[in-house]
């Protein structure tokens, strides 16, 4: 038996495999973008399933599609939703700027499978796709993916992670240990006020996250090919992103202007910008961790990081800081995603952004990255660390900057040569004082009671 069989479109005909759903639009693009090897992701076909389910029963309820091919059209988008036939969408992110493969690769399959369990003819263009486009089913596909992805995977591992660091805060919070500014030594500051300052990064990722929804969930579809709604019936918009809202439990509404909604991608930049944000704040705890992990001789030594895999193929008994490492990769990745994004949102060219499935790649794989790696982070990482207090306690004990909380009774010059000479010595802090200063112990240890310090303030 043969492995192919022949399809035809418009350009003629051409060989498909003989197993395969789709058709010959979805072939051409196979022959014609190898490129990465790379499909669109997972959450972005589920995205154009429920497109494609939404329009048949919004055309349906404008009596514009039979209910015997709608029905048969709603049956395979569940299917397809649901992770089934996921080996029928080959097509390479680098494709036709507009994903208009993609949008044929879908209705070919909807229509060859709705066709073969209605036992009736159903038309990838003339019944899948009625009332739709290419340059407003992918913007559309884009926002969805995007917005389901945030809205159930990305914001609850940032929730998480939160989480995570409020109770870490609350068994660890009260050790004080040496601050640092440009990496070296400060004023005093307790745990508690680090994982703060941490936790103040996820809440405001959160709301930035949340800020930028009601945007993304503005939808391009009813635009048709140009924005003008060209064979689109005039209520088909607003009915359709009432029946994706219910399909998807997200709060969709139709774009107010559908000229920006295809020809513009600044959403997308827009939350990009916002995942990049995220990955710098991850960045900063990433590092925090394996600076206070560091040594555990030779470095900082403030904590103990849980220990995951050998460190090194070489040295037994090296254990390395291995998550803030994944975490500072990802965060990478997602800049990098970032900018790639950036220069895609530059190329809307008159009625039409033509950078279309590597946006939705990259934003679908950032998104993918960050929500994966807050959960690493907080429940390897930031959930198990235990703090090495004997060596918090050394160093805190033996900081000479200490004595800037006695500025406000000696000067700062004064101040500045009592530092000098407890680093030179060697010497604790309260014991140069004592000798240089005419305070008493009593003071000195009131004054300078790292604990205190952490509180702020002038002293009394």
């Amino acid at each position: 038996m043969s492995k192919f069989r022949t399809e035809s479109d418009s350009m003629g005909a051409l060989e498909v495999p003989v197993d395969a759903h789709y058709g010959a639009q979805t072939q051409r693009a196979v022959n014609n973008f190898p490129i990465s090897g790379q499909p669109l992701p997972a959450p972005f076909i589920r995205a154009l399933a429920l497109i494609k389910q939404a329009a048949a029963e919004t055309n349906l309820q404008l009596e514009l599609l039979d209910e015997p091919i709608a029905t048969a059209i709603v049956a395979v988008c569940q299917q397809i939703s649901a992770g089934q036939y996921r080996d029928q969408f080959p097509v390479d992110v680098f494709q036709t700027g507009s994903g208009t493969s993609s949008n044929m690769n879908i209705n070919e399959v909807v229509a060859t499978l709705a066709s073969r369990h209605s036992q009736q003819t159903i038309d990838a263009n003339d019944h899948v796709n009625m009332g739709q486009s290419s340059n407003d089913v992918i913007p559309t596909a884009i926002h969805v993916s995007a917005a389901m992805e945030l809205e159930q995977q990305l914001l609850p591992a940032l929730e998480h992670l939160l989480t995570r660091i409020h109770n870490k805060s609350a068994s660890v919070g009260q050790v004080v240990k040496t601050g640092r500014t440009h990496l070296m030594d400060a004023m005093p500051v307790r745990l508690e006020q680090t994982l703060q300052s941490w936790a103040g990064q996820i809440e405001l990722a959160i709301a930035r996250l949340r800020d930028t929804q009601p945007r993304l969930h503005q939808l391009a579809q009813g635009g048709t090919a140009v924005g003008t709604g060209i064979n689109a019936h005039p209520d088909f918009a607003e009915a359709f992103a009432v029946r994706l809202s219910a399909l998807t439990g997200l709060s969709l509404t139709s774009a107010p202007c559908k000229f920006t909604a295809l020809a513009t991608q600044d959403t997308a930049v827009e939350l990009s910008g916002q995942l990049k944000a995220l990955a710098t704040g991850l960045m900063k705890i990433a590092n925090d961790l394996r600076w206070m992990n560091s040594g555990p001789l030779a470095g900082l030594g403030e904590i103990a990081l849980e220990a995951l895999q050998p460190g090194s193929s070489i040295m037994p008994g090296k254990v390395n800081p291995v998550i803030p490492e994944a975490t500072m990769m990802a965060a990478a990745q997602v800049m990098g995603n970032d900018t790639a994004i950036c220069i895609g949102g530059q190329h809307g060219n008159f009625e039409l952004n033509v950078m279309l499935p590597m946006i939705a790649s990259n934003l679908l794989h950032s998104e993918k990255l960050l929500s994966n790696t807050a959960r690493l982070l907080a429940d390897r990482a930031i959930a198990t660390f235990t703090v090495n207090e004997a060596n918090v306690q050394q160093a805190l004990a033996r900081n000479p900057i200490l004595v800037t909380a006695l500025n406000p009774i000696i000067g700062y010059q004064k101040a500045a040569e009592i530092a000098k000479k407890a680093y030179a010595s060697g010497q604790p802090i309260i014991d140069v004082t004592l000798a240089e200063t005419d305070l008493s112990r009593a003071q000195l240890e009131q004054l300078l009671d790292p604990a205190r310090l952490t509180e702020g303030g002038i002293p009394d």
